[in-house]
């Protein structure tokens, strides 16, 4: 993937999830927890919170798609604790995912 293709693809997910924040009526404290999953991460994601909103993407941009929506959401991106190659091709994390850690399914 290209570099304006990685931005393209994090704004219109910044934008899919600021839609969905305003659909299922977000507070103003409330925020998305944007993270990185495999496969079945991302299903034991989506079963524990409501509303999840997930993105597959090619294992060699996550990290990079990572930040530029973490930036777009104006958090803190934090660098030591981002997964290497050899991390996503161990855990084969293939996913972006954010969901609302204060909204579980009952």
């Amino acid at each position: 993937m290209t570099e304006k293709t990685i931005e393209f693809q994090a704004r219109v997910y910044v934008y899919d999830l600021q839609n969905c924040a305003r659909e299922f009526g977000f507070k103003a404290d409330e925020n998305w927890e944007v993270t990185l999953a495999s496969a079945h991460g991302k299903t034991l994601l989506e079963k524990q919170y409501f509303p999840a909103v997930s993105l597959k993407t090619m294992p060699e941009s996550l990290v990079e798609l990572l930040g530029l929506i973490r930036l777009e959401l104006r958090q803190k991106i934090n660098n030591e604790t981002a997964p290497d190659a050899t991390t996503i091709r161990q855990q084969e994390l293939q996913y972006v995912v954010a969901y609302n850690a204060g909204r579980q399914r009952s």
